[in-house]
């Protein structure tokens, strides 16, 4: 498990990462800028720089909220902040431990995400 940090503006969203090949390659590409647009009114979504590994990744996920997922033909970062039904081809990559309220606003915000220090 590794703890992240989500940072948008002032607001810290703090998130552990499961450890799977598909998280390790999300670890490798921290700290990363994003810019977290809103999808559906059900999630924020953001592109990555690099694809992420599918390797022993489940064919489908059904969300919980608060999780963080990784989209994997879209090759997008997907956290939702309501609840879904199951998709094809969404991996989950980690959960949200505390700041998903941060995550209720409409169209796009910056963030960073980073690797949470002292962990």
């Amino acid at each position: 498990m590794h703890a992240i940090r989500i940072i948008i503006g002032e607001a810290i969203i703090t998130a552990t990462l499961d450890d799977t090949p598909s998280s390790r390659d999300f670890i490798a590409q921290l700290p990363l800028n994003i810019d977290l647009k809103d999808y559906a009114s059900t999630e924020k979504i953001a592109y990555l720089p690099h694809k992420l590994s599918t390797t022993n990744a489940p064919p489908g996920i059904d969300p919980q909220i608060g999780d963080i997922t990784y989209y994997a033909p879209w090759g997008n970062l997907a956290i939702f902040y309501q609840d879904f039904g199951y998709s094809q081809g969404l991996i989950r990559l980690g959960r949200i431990t505390a700041g998903l309220e941060h995550l209720s606003y409409p169209g796009a915000k910056s963030a960073k995400v980073e690797l949470a220090t002292g962990h």
